[in-house]
C-alpha cells in the first residue's frame, strides 16, 4: 500500500514538473515573441513599468488571437499588429473616431438612386480595382480619429485615375479635410464623414495636394490660402502646388442599406467609401472573410470609415465578400486590405455609402469655381 501511494505522489510531482516546464516554456516563447514584436515596430519604452503594461497587453492579444485561430468554424485568421501593445480601451481612444450618425445626416441622390433600381446589367462576379492601376498607395492615419479623410481621398483619388486616366491621378491631403471641413458637421481628429467631405470639397472649389498641404495626424489651423491657390476660371487642371482634385457635383450617396447599389457603382462606376462599426474582435485581423457576432450595425454605431475597392466570394468559405482598403498601413491586415462579409450589414457597411461626383452628374449644374469657393 505505501509502494502505491509513493507512485501516486511520484506521478503527482512528475506531472507538476512537466506542467511548470510547459509553462516555463510557453512564457519563454511569449518573450521570444514579444521581444520580436518590438524590434518589428521599433517599440522602445521608457521604463519597466511601461514595459510590463505593454507585454500584459500583448500577452491578452496572443491569448485573444490563438483562442480565435483555433475554431474550426473560423472565417478569418487573427495576427499580431502594431496594435497588439495596447488595451482595447487605448486602442479606441488612438486609432478610431467617435461614433457617427448616418442616419441624421444622410440623403440618398435620387438620379442614382433611380438609376441604379433601373440597373439591369449582367454585373461581373468579381471586381478589384488594384488590378486596374487606379487604388493609391495604403497610409496612415497614426494616433488621430481621421479615418474619414483617408476614405475620402482614397476615394477621389481612384475616381481621378478613372477619370483622367491614372498617370494624373493625384495624391491628395488629409490634413486639409482635418482642418477645414469643420462647417461641413466633421470633427477633425475626432470623426466624420465622407460624404460631408465631398460636400466640402465641392464648396471649397477643390483639395490640396499631399504634397501641398501634408498630413500631420493632428487637429490643426485652416490654411485658407492654400486651399485658394490653384483656383483659376476655365478647365481646372491639377497642381502639385495647390489644388489637387476637384468635386464637382458633391457626394453621390447611396441609399441606406443597399448592397445591391453598392455591388452595381463599383462594377460601373469605382470605390466607395463607407464606414462600419470596428469592434474588439477586428482589430487582430489578419486575413480571410471578416464576420463578426458582437459588433453593431445601426446607422449611429459607425466609428471607422474606409474604402470599398472590389468584391467577390470567397472559395474557402463560400462567403461573399468585399474587398477593403483601411488606413492603418501595410503592416495590418493583407498589406493594408481586408474582406468583410457582404448582403448582411455587416457592423453597419451599409448604412453611409458615398462616391464623389467629379462628373457632376448628379449634383446641380452650372455652377463654377469661383462661385462656389468658400474662402
Amino acid at each position: 500500500m505505501l509502494t502505491v501511494m509513493r507512485l501516486g505522489v511520484l506521478k503527482l510531482a512528475a506531472s507538476g514538473l512537466v506542467a511548470a516546464a510547459s509553462n516555463e516554456a510557453a512564457q519563454t516563447e511569449t518573450m521570444l515573441q514579444f521581444e520580436q514584436f518590438k524590434a518589428e515596430f521599433g517599440r522602445v519604452y521608457p521604463d519597466n513599468d511601461e514595459e510590463q503594461m505593454r507585454l500584459q497587453h500583448f500577452q491578452t492579444s496572443l491569448e485573444r488571437i490563438h483562442i480565435h485561430n483555433a475554431r474550426l468554424d473560423r472565417t478569418y485568421e487573427k495576427g499580431l499588429n502594431q496594435f497588439s501593445d495596447m488595451s482595447d480601451e487605448e486602442f479606441s481612444a488612438k486609432v478610431l473616431m467617435t461614433s457617427q450618425n448616418c442616419s441624421a445626416t444622410h440623403r440618398a441622390t435620387p438620379d442614382l438612386a433611380r438609376m441604379l433600381r433601373a440597373q439591369t446589367l449582367d454585373l461581373p462576379a468579381r471586381i478589384d480595382w488594384r488590378e486596374r492601376g487606379v487604388i493609391s498607395e495604403v497610409k496612415n492615419q497614426g494616433h488621430c480619429g481621421s479615418c474619414w479623410t483617408f476614405s475620402t481621398t482614397g476615394c477621389l483619388e481612384a475616381h481621378m485615375a478613372i477619370k483622367t486616366d491614372t498617370w494624373h491621378r493625384p495624391i491628395l491631403s488629409e490634413q486639409q479635410l482635418v482642418d477645414c471641413a469643420q462647417d461641413f458637421d466633421n470633427a477633425g481628429c475626432n470623426g466624420g464623414l465622407p460624404s460631408h467631405a465631398f460636400e466640402y470639397i465641392k464648396a471649397a472649389g477643390g483639395l490640396d495636394t499631399e504634397f501641398h498641404y501634408p498630413y500631420k495626424a493632428v487637429d490643426g489651423t485652416c490654411a485658407a490660402s492654400k486651399r485658394a491657390q490653384g483656383v483659376r476660371s476655365g478647365a481646372f487642371e491639377p497642381h502639385s502646388n495647390g489644388i489637387g482634385a476637384q468635386v464637382l457635383g458633391g457626394s453621390a450617396n447611396l441609399t441606406v442599406g443597399d448592397e445591391d447599389a453598392l455591388k452595381a457603382v463599383l462594377a460601373e462606376m469605382g470605390p466607395v467609401s463607407i464606414a462600419f462599426q470596428v469592434a474588439v474582435d477586428f482589430r487582430d485581423y489578419k486575413s480571410g472573410v471578416y464576420t463578426s457576432t458582437v459588433c453593431k450595425s445601426g446607422a449611429g454605431d459607425v466609428n471607422h470609415a474606409v474604402l470599398v475597392v472590389g468584391y467577390g466570394t470567397d472559395p474557402a468559405t463560400g462567403l461573399n465578400y468585399w474587398l477593403v482598403k483601411n488606413s492603418w498601413d501595410y503592416v495590418w491586415g493583407v498589406e493594408g486590405f481586408f474582406k468583410i462579409e457582404a448582403f448582411k450589414n455587416m457592423c453597419g457597411v451599409a448604412d453611409c455609402m458615398a462616391f464623389p461626383d467629379v462628373y457632376n452628374n448628379w449634383g446641380p449644374k452650372g455652377a463654377t469655381v469661383e462661385e462656389t469657393l468658400v474662402v
